[in-house]
């Protein structure tokens, strides 16, 4: 094996910026830190304010009742009313600020969520993440909810109790010491509720994940008589979140247990030390009913904070599993490309690789595909002819090397742009629930003439034509309402639609009959008329027969490369019997159904 340099797709310059952007969650967290000043000065405002009921009633207590004043009331309690109004205004502006953060914030991260959903689901090596979208919703709830007002109210807590000091100073000691019991007692809880509720959280997903992962084979499941042991193993799952989930809540309730009785407790000795004081002499009976509501202020936050811990640990493991999805798979900078593209696709020593596996997938394959030309690769099951056909395209997501469209790295190509360009018919084809002209239209708006002109190239059209409702006829989940047959004929319509450059078919004929078969032919000679570059991979002796080139892989390797006559004869003079289909050198022979 010739040892050839590994460049990265992305070390190859780009007609543009170079790079990645930063998928970096802090700097969308900076880039809010205007609307989180305005909270945090609405906060600053609303918690001195929160000082009115105890001034007014100090002013009820001490001055109103003793100099029998009516005048003094209505201007104590115009002053409160008053007040009372700025209070309600700032709590609301602070709802409306947090409520646009949240919308704000979900505006800025959903569309790049949603990609890097879609290529975390494209990589082989990966299960996707499922919990995306509601991960981002959990931190926007969050951002709402009572949570964030306790961590905006908290730091003000110390306010309160400086003003307890000011009308005692054993009564501000008193709240010094509930306030560092509540403030260990939310650090406890923090330290020991984390773990069994990320542990909690995962095996949920887990259990989750399992069984929706098997709702689409539910025909299977029922006809082999499998429900019992997918729900043996599924059980077994729901278990272990169940035993964490029960862990996780218990812990979490014990500790809002303990926050309440220290809540209960500082209400009651307060009011009862306040008392000791008014015997004493120390202190009013106003002051003492003020110092009460004083402290139960400065500690009703911390209290919030442990009572909302485990929507607060919630959201910190939502924020970190989009953090981690945004790094592994960040927004390219790719560049609009003003031409378009002729379908000239060249391949520098790629290799593919996947996670888990220790051999590539593809070992170092080069060669260049023109413009009006049907490639087919050929090679036994496992030689790698559907990473080829991904690579191509640019969805293999783990490759070194280049490939490259008209001279641009794929990866540069801004997809939206490139995507109407390119025709793709995968193995498994699958339909989205809608009509059968808005899958041929690619869920897009629907040209009609396009989508027809589409259909006839894939001989689909008299096809459509006997549905119930034609091309209105829905296909439902999945294209559940379809035969292989028809889905794949569909799927290749979708291909062929809006006349793109580049198709690349994986196995187009493995669901269709003879009929279908000789339309799939007859599209393959209009595209090379056309113009287009096509690439297949096929077992079918029939669509070998109206290819240019064969290229044949075995174990991810280039074996023969060629045009197609000169490859079978080579071939069919290989010797079968004294080398090795694994070594390059020997091209393995094309089995029997596999030669024209």
């Amino acid at each position: 094996m010739s040892a050839h340099p590994l460049p990265r797709l992305d070390s190859y310059p780009l007609p543009g910026p170079v790079g990645l952007l930063k998928p970096d969650l802090k700097a969308f967290a900076w880039m809010f830190r205007r609307e989180l000043a305005v909270v945090a000065v609405l906060s600053f405002l609303s918690n001195l304010l929160m000082l009115v009921p105890t001034i007014y009633m100090l002013q009820i207590f001490d001055r109103v009742l003793t100099s029998q004043s009516l005048l003094t009331l209505l201007a104590v309690s115009l002053i409160a009313l008053f007040l009372f109004t700025v209070l309600a205004v700032s709590e609301w502006l602070r709802s409306r600020v947090l409520v646009g953060l949240g919308m704000r914030l979900d505006e800025r991260l959903s569309a790049r969520v949603f990609n890097a959903t879609f290529r975390s689901y494209r990589s082989p090596s990966q299960q996707g993440a499922s919990r995306s979208s509601a991960d981002l919703m959990q931190i926007r709830q969050f951002i709402t909810g009572p949570g964030v007002f306790a961590m905006f109210d908290a730091p003000w807590a110390p306010l309160y109790i400086a003003v307890t000091f000011f009308l005692h100073p054993w009564l501000g000691m008193l709240s010094i010491a509930f306030a560092l019991v509540q403030a260990g007692l939310a650090w406890f809880g923090h330290r020991h509720t984390l773990a069994p509720a990320e542990a909690a959280t995962a095996a949920a997903s887990e259990s989750n994940a399992y069984l929706h992962g098997k709702l689409r084979s539910a025909e299977l499941l029922e006809s082999m008589g499998m429900m019992a042991n997918l729900h043996r193993r599924w059980e077994g799952l729901h278990h272990a979140w169940l035993t964490r989930n029960a862990g996780a809540q218990g812990l979490t309730h014990r500790i809002a247990a303990w926050s309440r009785f220290i809540r209960y407790s500082q209400q009651s000795l307060a009011l009862g030390a306040g008392a000791l004081l008014v015997i004493d002499g120390q202190l009013t009976p106003g002051s003492m009913i003020a110092a009460n509501i004083l402290m139960a202020r400065a500690l009703a936050p911390i209290d919030q904070l442990v009572s909302t811990w485990r929507s607060f640990i919630g959201a910190r493991s939502a924020w970190s599993r989009l953090g981690l999805l945004l790094s592994q798979y960040p927004e390219p900078l790719t560049e609009r490309q003003a031409k378009r593209p002729t379908g000239e696709v060249v391949l520098k020593h790629v290799v593919a690789t996947a996670e888990g596996r220790s051999a590539p997938i593809l070992n170092h394959v080069s060669f260049t595909l023109a413009p009006g030309t049907v490639t087919a690769i050929l090679g036994p099951s496992g030689a790698g002819k559907t990473t080829l056909a991904k690579a191509l395209l640019g969805l293999w997501p783990d490759i070194n090397g280049e490939v490259s469209l008209d001279g641009i790295p794929v990866q540069a190509w801004d997809r939206s742009e490139l995507g109407p360009h390119l025709g793709y018919l995968p193995q498994d084809v699958e339909l989205f629930e809608g009509s059968v002209a808005e899958n041929i239209a690619r869920l897009a708006f629907v040209d009609s003439d396009a989508v027809i002109a589409a259909a006839r190239s894939a001989g689909l059209h008299e096809m459509i034509l006997r549905f119930p409702k034609g091309y209105d006829t829905p296909v439902g989940e999945a294209g559940g309402l379809l035969s292989g047959g028809q889905k794949q004929r569909i799927g290749l319509a979708r291909a062929l639609y809006g006349n793109p450059a580049l198709i690349v078919l994986d196995e187009p004929n493995a669901n269709l009959d003879e009929a279908g078969e000789s339309a799939l032919l007859r599209a393959l000679r209009e595209l090379k008329a056309k113009g287009k570059t096509v690439v297949i991979t096929t077992h079918r002796p029939s669509l070998i027969g109206v290819c240019d080139r064969l290229i044949l892989l075995a174990e991810g390797a280039v074996v023969a490369d060629g045009p197609r006559d000169v490859v079978l004869a080579s071939l069919r003079r290989a010797p079968t019997t004294s080398a090795s289909p694994a070594s390059p050198a020997a091209p393995p022979e094309i089995p029997v159904k596999d030669r024209p």
